[in-house]
């Protein structure tokens, strides 16, 4: 993920992620997602944002998109399985994003999830 430089994920309101989402800066998405995955109580609303950015153009967001359905995962103990695998499973052709971590995530916090 070049060009991004690790920060400490921070709160951020639904209002100002959506403001910053709709910026369409690609760095300032790519660290939103990460702020509302750790930081967001409301994890459909997170995985939503994540998926949609899943199929940004930008590479980067469609990593950092993937990587915070993980942290979901690990988090909040739970995803919508049959909406996020075939998601994960259009990216695992796509030769800029790694979906292995975020499906390590699963099965090790949701292990009763079919994989």
């Amino acid at each position: 993920m070049s060009g991004l430089i690790y920060r400490e994920p921070q709160p951020v309101s639904r209002v100002e992620a959506d403001r910053i989402f709709a910026a369409g800066d690609s760095k300032a998405i790519a660290s939103t997602l990460v702020d509302i995955a750790f930081h967001e109580r409301d994890w459909r609303w997170v995985q939503d944002k994540c998926l949609y950015f899943a199929r940004h153009p930008e590479p980067n967001v469609r990593q950092v998109a993937v990587t915070c359905l993980g942290h979901i995962a690990r988090i909040h103990r739970t995803l919508d399985l049959a909406v996020v695998l075939p998601v994960l499973d259009e990216l695992s052709s796509d030769e800029a994003v790694t979906i292995e971590d975020a499906i390590d995530d699963i099965r090790m916090f949701m292990p009763n999830a079919a994989l």
